[in-house]
């Protein structure tokens, strides 16, 4: 078995928080539909602010076909204030998909899962281990972390590669079963112990093999892009527009009445314009709506 294989998978048995798509009965009731729901949601979003939106839209589309029956309007409504928005449009079409082009059976394949909309490498490799139990790496931003320090020796991970996939990859025992819980190891690790800023190194169930720690935490630099602060953003402004938008659907808003206090008109338009493009909003005749 790989070095860092089975204390990973003793410590993820007594320690893995208990999360809503890791329970049996969650997997029961919705299957890979659910798991991938909570991997679209779980994108840049922390997983507390997830898990209530996730059951409130598994209660109301609990299969792809149910959301599918619905407008893509109605997605971008249930998504609310979760962020990044254009995510409920694409889990929206990958339902339809799903529907019209699978019998409402979300794939098993990984190359399947790629051709659907806003389904990545990551996603399509979660969905196939998490939900499927097929043996495929793994990798998120906590999982390149814990690589990184733990066999590359690196106080913080590089840009995300091809190497990333290798790496673990390299970690995975043979048999599917302890595969998919090495890969929800590695991130749970990096999630709750080998965390960016103030890993706790004295929980850590693989610290007497980690390549970091041998080598006296050296610094060794930190790649990672730093997120734009938000508030005056762009990104707050499409956020202000789509609430109003939510707010008033079904019914559409007249384009000047459109968060019309908002300090930077011009900003206030180029959020517009943005969701327009991104499918997000439709205009019509001076009106702005969600996208029927």
């Amino acid at each position: 078995m790989p070095e860092l294989a089975a204390p990973l998978i003793a410590w993820y048995r007594e320690n893995a928080r208990d999360l809503p798509w890791r329970r049996p009965l969650f997997l029961a009731a919705y299957g890979a539909w659910g798991v991938l729901v909570s991997e679209f949601m779980l994108q840049q979003t922390p997983v507390t602010r997830v898990i209530p939106h996730l059951e409130a839209w598994l209660d109301r589309w609990p299969t792809p076909a149910a959301l599918a029956a619905d407008p893509p309007a109605e997605a971008v409504r249930q998504w609310a204030n979760l962020g990044y928005p254009r995510r409920a449009l694409w889990l929206h079409r990958a339902a339809v998909q799903i529907r019209d082009e699978h019998r409402g059976i979300v794939p098993r394949d990984v190359g399947t899962l790629r051709s659907l909309p806003g389904i990545g490498d990551y996603t399509a490799r979660a969905v196939a281990v998490f939900a499927y139990g097929d043996r495929h790496p793994v990798v998120d931003t906590n999982t390149r972390r814990v690589l990184a320090r733990a066999v590359a020796g690196r106080s913080q991970p590089g840009p995300p590669s091809r190497r990333d996939l290798d790496a673990m990859s390299a970690q995975l025992p043979a048999a599917d079963a302890e595969s998919a819980i090495v890969n929800a190891a590695a991130m749970e690790l990096g999630a709750v112990v080998c965390t960016a800023r103030t890993p706790l190194c004295g929980a850590c169930p693989i610290s007497d093999r980690c390549a970091w720690r041998a080598a006296g935490f050296p610094d060794t630099g930190d790649a990672r892009r730093r997120q734009a602060r938000y508030d005056g953003s762009d990104r707050q402004a499409r956020g202000a527009v789509l609430k109003a938008l939510r707010d008033a659907a079904p019914a559409a808003v007249a384009h000047h009445a459109v968060i019309p206090d908002w300090p930077d008109a011009g900003q206030r338009d180029r959020a517009i314009d943005s969701l327009i493009a991104d499918g997000l909003a439709e205009a019509s005749d001076g009106m702005l709506r969600l996208p029927g």
